[in-house]
């Protein structure tokens, strides 16, 4: 190389890149379009306008004959302010208050959950996918929330009673509260089984199979199984959901709880709940017209997500690697993937915080829908875990959907805080048989210290959970094993072993322990089908049960045994079999 005489060298520039990271969100708007299925109620609107919309609303979504299984979601929000309203709260529906704690936003009326339809007969076991938060009620006579599956009652101020049972007495089938206060009782009745955690009651009343509470105030004694209560003094460590509302300048913002731990009460009991928040401009609102390229090139932009409600076919996988990234849904948003693909795929980071979402099986085999973390994780996450929250997964039902499993957590550390994990046993025609919506397994967890607080899994056809990971620990399991299974030939775990344990920890683990479990049998396609156990662990000192139940509803099947070789066959009279403590 020649260099002419006379040149001198020109000013150097100089830049650094690192690989695999983003520059930072592109800013969006901290008063973000929410799309039509977000309903922003003001306390300046007539009361009469807002109850106008309000039932208008729950009249498309409260039929479970025609709503259960259809594509229409919502959101009622509540800025800060009083309203005077009664809410029925309808399928794929969420109400949420805009204020930072709960008193912000007081409803002077009803947010209501009941039996409602004719063709229910007074009975609430399909009382799924809905959910309130973050709000007071001041409710004339009690508020009434009869749920089954899949309906949170999140940081709720009951300035009263709450009723967890529909008006006719007739059954429900289990739910979830958190972060909550009721000042006077809150009565199960005839909910078969409930879990509360961090919260404060007045008292309690009622239980039929298994109610499970954890730092709870006001909770009942630890009775099992006579009365069915089993109550922890703390949850180990819990981090409560994160939540939009309204800053004082009018702008929204997603407030960040921090972790805790050892917790009881609810998290703002003594003033506002700790923790930090993130304006709206650092958020992606996914709303219709999104697909699965625009959100991912949003997620590698450095966004966070906030997932309106709608349906969202995924053509590929959603690939989350950023550590704190946080992905929340209201409304019930759901992501179904297409041509087989995994829905979502978390790294092995600190912090992601996953929060209210369904995720859909599509019509081909999915290997699974959720992963957090790759095989083989190794990182310690102690400090700042993982959560997955009011995430729920549905295989069948609405369409003929097929997964492996629903949920991964290779992940160390993470906490599981309410799931359904569900395989349909009913559903839309043609959605719903042995060889139609098939999947083995609902939840797997190998990584370790991972902890689930609330974990509903229901009629998988292999095992229902897999807990692989040491140090693992669970309060509160529901369960139903598959119904539909056609003979026992088609359901054995191994040669002589008549169909699948529900919860199985792997024989190599060495620590566990798991609070407040029961599972269910209605081997309603032949009767003549047994499980020979419900649970399936190692004997070793270091793994501990408490409180685990089998029932058989009308004593449709049988499942000879509660734990390993330990426990009473269930009996034809929907009467549980106990065992208090195991080994």
């Amino acid at each position: 190389m020649a260099i002419k005489s006379g040149l001198t060298n020109s000013a150097v520039a100089s830049a650094t890149y690192t690989i695999g990271t983003s520059a930072g969100c592109p800013t969006q708007s901290d008063i973000p379009n929410f799309g039509p299925n977000v309903h922003i109620y003001d306390p300046t609107m007539s009361s009469a306008t807002i109850q106008a919309q309000l039932d208008a609303q729950f009249a498309q979504m409260k039929d479970t004959a025609t709503a259960q299984f259809s594509e229409n979601r919502v959101a009622q929000l509540f800025k800060p302010g009083t309203y005077a309203v009664d809410d029925n709260v309808g399928f794929y529906t969420s109400v949420a208050g805009l204020g930072q704690n709960p008193d912000d936003v007081t409803i002077n009326g009803h947010v209501t959950v009941d039996a409602f339809n004719a063709s229910d007969a007074g009975n609430a076991t399909q009382n799924f996918w809905r959910s309130a938060e973050n709000l007071a009620i001041n409710p004339v006579g009690g508020n009434r929330w009869a749920v089954a599956q899949a309906a949170p009652f999140r940081r709720i101020d009951v300035h009263g009673d709450l009723q967890l049972y529909p008006a006719s007495y007739g059954w429900a089938s289990g739910g979830y509260v958190a972060d909550t206060k009721v000042s006077g009782q809150a009565a199960s009745i005839s909910q078969q089984q409930w879990y509360t955690r961090d919260s404060d009651l007045g008292s309690w009343a009622g239980g039929v199979w298994n109610m499970v509470f954890s730092g709870t105030t006001g909770a009942p004694a630890n009775t099992f199984p006579n009365p069915p209560e089993t109550t922890l003094a703390t949850t180990p460590v819990s981090r409560d959901v994160p939540y939009l509302y309204i800053d004082g300048a009018g702008k929204y913002r997603v407030f960040l709880p921090s972790l805790r731990t050892n917790a009881s009460g609810a998290s703002w009991a003594n003033g506002s709940t700790p923790g930090t928040s993130q304006p709206m401009s650092q958020f992606y609102v996914v709303k219709a017209g999104d697909t699965a390229a625009t959100i991912n090139n949003a997620l590698s932009q450095g966004c966070n997500l906030f997932v309106t409600p709608g349906v969202y076919h995924l053509n590929q996988t959603l690939n989350i690697t950023r550590a704190d990234t946080v992905v929340l849904g209201i409304g019930y948003p759901t992501f179904v993937p297409d041509n087989g693909v995994n829905a979502i795929q978390v790294a092995d980071v600190d912090g992601v915080r996953l929060k209210g979402l369904l995720i859909d099986a599509g019509t081909t085999n999915s290997a699974a829908l959720l992963t957090v973390g790759p095989a083989g994780s190794s990182a310690t996450h102690g400090g700042n875990p993982t959560t997955i929250q009011d995430l729920f997964f549905r295989i069948g039902g609405q369409i003929a959907g097929k997964a492996t499993t629903s949920l991964i957590v290779n992940s160390n550390n993470t906490i599981i805080d309410h799931i359904w994990a569900w395989r349909a046993d009913h559903g839309n025609a043609g959605t719903v048989g042995w060889t139609t919506n098939t999947a083995d397994t609902g939840v797997i967890v190998n990584g370790s210290s991972v902890l689930a607080t609330g974990l509903f899994v229901e009629h998988y056809q292999k095992h229902e959970v897999v807990w692989n990971g040491q140090n693992g620990k669970t309060i509160f399991f529901q369960n139903e094993m598959p119904y539909d299974v056609p003979n026992q030939g088609a359901w054995m775990s191994a040669a002589g072993v008549n169909g699948y344990a529900a919860y199985k920890v792997g024989a190599g683990v060495t620590t566990h322990e798991a609070w407040g479990l029961g599972s269910y049998c209605y081997f309603n396609v032949n009767p003549a089908v047994n499980s020979y156990h419900a649970f399936e662990v190692p004997n070793t000192p270091g793994v501990k049960f408490h409180d685990a139940l089998t029932v058989s509803l009308g004593g449709v099947g049988t499942i000879i045994h509660v734990i390993n070789d330990t426990g009473a066959a269930t009996a034809s009279n929907t009467t549980p079999s106990n065992v208090v403590a195991y080994p």
